[in-house]
């Protein structure tokens, strides 16, 4: 029998390989801490240097581990795969409350993109449980004469682009989450009605 190669998960995810985007958000970190005068150009060009040479996790963390901002961000501790991120089919990709309800809650399959529609009535779309089937998930949010609350996990990326006409669209949740969670956009309009996206501490899963 041929032997197969062994392609099972490193003990250690320090171990795991770095992408792209891994090594930006430590670059990007780098940038800001030289801006505010925390490290000098010297140590700023070794750093980046580092950085864009990294292979794997363990090797882009001790690069931030020292700076507030890194702290903040996330930036310096450990950046390994959020497990959230499964892929697979999605539960639910649309959610519809005319003079009625929606809910899309508790451990759900999130899509690359849901929609959202609310008339005269009300919508709830919480991510504190759920998974996803991609890094990156886009909810479209129309709300007219109704609302509709996004609930979100306090280490996600938020960004929120929503406008309100006679209404209100918050987008007081937008902000950055931890180096590999899944990233949320919101986006959509509200008209006689509401749309609020807010924060939440994440809920402790099981693997």
């Amino acid at each position: 029998m041929t032997d197969l190669p062994d392609r099972r998960v490193p003990s250690d995810p320090r171990e795991l390989r770095a992408s792209d985007a891994d090594r930006e958000r430590v670059a990007q970190t780098l940038r800001e801490a030289a801006g505010d005068g925390r490290i000098n150009l010297e140590e700023l060009e070794e750093r980046l240097t580092a950085a864009y040479t990294a292979r794997t996790y363990g090797e882009l963390e001790p690069l931030t581990r020292d700076l507030p901002i890194g702290a903040a961000s996330g930036a310096g501790h450990l950046t390994a795969p959020d497990q959230r991120v499964t892929g697979g089919e999605p539960t639910s990709r649309m959610g519809v409350a005319i003079m009625s309800e929606f809910k899309r809650w508790g451990r759900w399959t999130a899509p690359r993109r849901f929609t959202s529609f609310a008339f005269w009535g009300g919508g709830k779309i919480d991510l504190t449980e759920a998974r996803f089937s991609e890094p990156e998930l886009r909810i479209n949010a129309f709300a007219i004469m109704g609302g509709i609350d996004v609930v979100v996990p306090d280490d996600l990326d938020v960004t929120v682009r929503g406008f309100g006409i006679m209404g209100a669209f918050d987008d007081k949740a937008t902000g950055p989450g931890v180096p590999g969670a899944p990233k949320v956009v919101v986006g959509g309009f509200s008209f006689w009605g509401g749309v609020a996206v807010k924060r939440r501490a994440r809920k402790q899963l099981d693997d």
